[in-house]
């Protein structure tokens, strides 16, 4: 389990470094995605861009991994309106179809359970090469 766990650890931090150097290239489709009550929106891309680069960077750093997971979690959460926007507003989104925009809120909801999965201490391993439970 020790060995799943960073191998998937890495992937994670690999995902968010994408996806937040992606709000750089493709500024105009967070841009599209922004929920309009929320002010500064171009600023909101970069900035939540800058926090998935910054946070999965971190992961991969042992000292600073627990603190990034949970860096991790609070930013899905804090991006989750606009998953709910899209999924609200299916009409603004028509390159997308309406089974695929609700497909996101559950998808956003197993991202931060990921995330959090990294909050919680992997277990060491006995000298029988077994984990027990920290």
């Amino acid at each position: 389990m020790r060995k799943l766990k960073a191998t998937l650890k890495y992937f994670f931090a690999v995902l968010f470094i994408a996806a937040g150097s992606n709000h750089f290239f493709s500024t105009s489709f967070y841009l599209h995605i922004m929920p309009p009550y929320l002010p500064r929106p171009l600023l909101l891309v970069y900035l939540s861009g800058l926090a998935e680069i910054i946070l999965g960077g971190l992961l991969l750093i042992p000292h600073f991994a627990r603190a990034a997971a949970w860096g991790l979690v609070a930013l899905l959460i804090a991006v989750f309106p606009a998953n709910l926007h899209m999924a609200a507003n299916p009409g603004l989104f028509p390159e997308y179809g309406e089974t695929t925009l609700r497909a996101r809120l559950p998808l956003q909801l197993l991202l931060i359970a990921w995330a959090y999965w990294h909050t919680r201490p992997t277990a060491p391993v006995k000298d029988g090469g077994e984990s027990v439970v920290a």
